[in-house]
């Protein structure tokens, strides 16, 4: 398994008790689409190594606590922490519409209904407050805020994104 093949789900945020469980943070949209986990991918030193899942159960919408085959006490646990965890794309459901996964769009060419060509995607930048779309333009770094409505279409095949940007955004940039 390759890391261009894969998504970060999260990372082993913390032990849970003393017989190897681990918590793991959910960096997804929802977590419960994967309570049915039976399988993950531990980042090791830049190994992706398979872990099989005892059990899985999601708390506080946000965490997962863990109990992986092969990890039967503290010591090994400890061993994970910190530690990315990642699933194949393949676990991906095909979204359409303006919805994208961040992924997804890097490389995408940008337009704006108003300015025209942008740039390109380098990065979603997954603030808190609020994500950021990262444009390329010539060189020059362009933020736009990923509100809603802000992405009007996806051309996946051209690999091209539509934007409304809100007016004078632009020319804070360009």
């Amino acid at each position: 398994m390759n890391l261009k093949d894969c998504f970060n789900l999260g990372y082993i945020a913390k032990l849970h008790g003393y017989k190897g469980e681990v918590s793991l943070f959910l960096d997804v949209t929802n977590p419960f689409d994967y309570k049915g986990l039976t399988l993950i991918y531990c980042d090791l030193n830049q190994n992706l190594v398979p872990f099989s899942i005892i059990s899985i159960r999601i708390v506080r919408n946000c965490y997962a606590i863990l109990k992986l085959d092969g990890v039967d006490h503290e010591d090994q646990a400890k061993e994970l922490l910190k530690k990315n965890i990642y699933l194949p794309l393949s676990y991906l459901p095909e979204l359409e519409g303006t919805s994208f996964y961040d992924h997804e769009i890097i490389g995408f060419n940008v337009q704006d209904v108003s300015y025209g060509e942008i740039g390109l995607v380098e990065d979603v930048l997954d603030l808190s407050s609020n994500p950021l779309l990262k444009i390329n333009n010539n060189g020059k770094e362009v933020l736009v805020p990923l509100m809603k409505d802000l992405v009007t279409k996806i051309d996946r095949r051209n690999r091209k994104l539509y934007i409304s940007c809100p007016e004078g955004l632009l020319s804070l940039y360009i």
